[in-house]
Parts: C-alpha cells; structure tokens; sequence
C-alpha cells in the first residue's frame, strides 16, 4: 500500500496518500505565498525606480527632476501592481467560487456518488478499497464539501482568495520597495548618488532574492545571484542612457 490514513477527532485530522497530502495546512501555505508575493513585490519596486532614478541621475545632477521622476515611478508601479494583482486574483477568486457551487449542488443532487468518486481517488493512490472507503465515509461526516474541495481541486472553500488583500499587500510592498533607491538617491550629495545608489540597490536585490528562495525552498545564494546580476544589468543600461542624453543636451 503506497500511502497511510490517519483518522481521529482532533481538528488537524490528516489524509495521506501516495505523494498527496491533504491536510489543515492552507492557511499557512497561503501566508507563505502571500509572504513570498510580498518580497518579490518589493523586489520589483526596488529595481524598477531604481532603474528611473539612476537613469535620471546619469543626466542630470538636479534634485527635482530626480524626485519627480522617483515619485512618478514608484506610485504609478505600486499602482499598476495592485491592479494587476487584484485582476488576476478576482479571476482566480471566480473561479474557486464557481467549483465551491458546482461541488455543493453535486453533493446535494447525489451524495452517495460523491462519496464513491471520492474513496475511488483514494483508492487510485494505492489504498486497499475497504480503507478508501472509511476515509471517504469518515471525511464526509466531518464536511463532505471540503473532503471533496481538497482532493479534487486542493482547494479550500472556507480560505477563497481575496483580490483586495492581494492587492493592497502588492501596492504595500512595492512602494517600501521603492523607499530602498529613493532615499538612496537623494540623500547623498551629488557626486556619490550614482554609486551610493547601485550599492543600496544591489544590496536590497541580493536580500530580496535570498529571501524569497528561503520561503520557496530553493538556493538563496543563486537566487541572490539572478536578481543582483539583473539588477546590475538594468541600472547600467538606464545610467548609461541617461548620461549619454545629458551629454548630447537632450535633457
């Protein structure tokens, strides 16, 4: 037999099978995921008004262009990441609803079925038919509708994603983000912006990066690697193209 069952009465009752688990476990795996869309969040608002700022700079040694520019970047970024963030979740949050609905009216027009379709799946993992079924018996007394949400769909219907949360937490991180090359920026004097600001930036990028490999289990350090080498890439080329239109009178 590939996978075990545990039943008993405790509120952390766990199903497993083959090298699929079906536990308690979501809301912690969604804080997870929304903690590692936070940090890439404010990955993405170090970089891109970094990438403006320096840019600016590489043109001109004027604070208030280099503000303005700053400002508009990361307010317009924080905003068109909510809003991206909050399209994309409310498709996600529809489509949960709409196999949470479609599963409550199967429960209710044949449960028996349901219930068979359910101990089958535990059977097609390697569970001995008798144990599928006291599974499937024992999960549907509890609440047939998630038995059948988290098996089918790994979905749990009481946790439907909010599009609101999702999208304040991308306009938040985003813009502490963009703080990072803001103040980087502006607070030095004029002849050590540039440098100050590619340090401050690659350094936050490296943090980022290890950060959310952390979360997601990969390598922090290759991760770190990525985004500074990208990172790097993208201020050199906006710096360079600045500078190269403050010369030419451009700007």
């Amino acid at each position: 037999m590939k996978g075990t069952v545990q039943l008993t009465e405790r509120p952390d009752t766990t199903v497993q099978t083959g090298d699929h688990r079906g536990t308690r476990t979501g809301g912690l795996a969604q804080r997870l995921n929304a903690l590692r869309a936070g940090v890439l969040g404010a990955n993405d608002g170090i970089v891109s008004t970094a990438a403006v700022v320096v840019g600016v700079a590489g043109a001109t040694t004027d604070t208030g262009p280099i503000l303005t520019a700053g400002l508009a970047a990361s307010i317009g970024g924080a905003v068109s990441m909510a809003l991206g963030e909050y399209v994309s979740v409310s498709s996600q949050r529809d489509s949960e609803r709409h196999l949470i609905e479609r599963e409550r009216r199967a429960l209710a027009a044949d449960p028996e079925g349901e219930l068979r379709a359910l101990a089958r799946s535990y059977e097609e993992r390697g569970i001995s038919a008798a144990t599928a079924r006291r599974a499937a018996e024992e999960l549907f007394a509890r609440d047939a509708l998630e038995a059948q949400m988290r098996e089918r769909h790994n979905i749990d219907p009481d946790e439907v994603t909010s599009p609101w949360h999702a999208a304040l937490a991308s306009f938040l991180a985003f813009t502490v983000g963009a703080l990072l090359p803001m103040l980087a920026i502006l607070l030095p004097p004029p002849e050590l912006r540039v440098p100050v600001a590619f340090g401050a930036t690659l350094l936050g990028l490296a943090l980022t990066g290890a950060v959310a490999a952390g979360i997601g289990g990969g390598s922090q350090l290759r991760a770190a690697a990525r985004v500074t080498v990208g990172g790097a890439l993208a201020l050199a080329a906006t710096y360079l193209i600045g500078s190269l239109l403050g010369t030419a009178g451009v700007v």
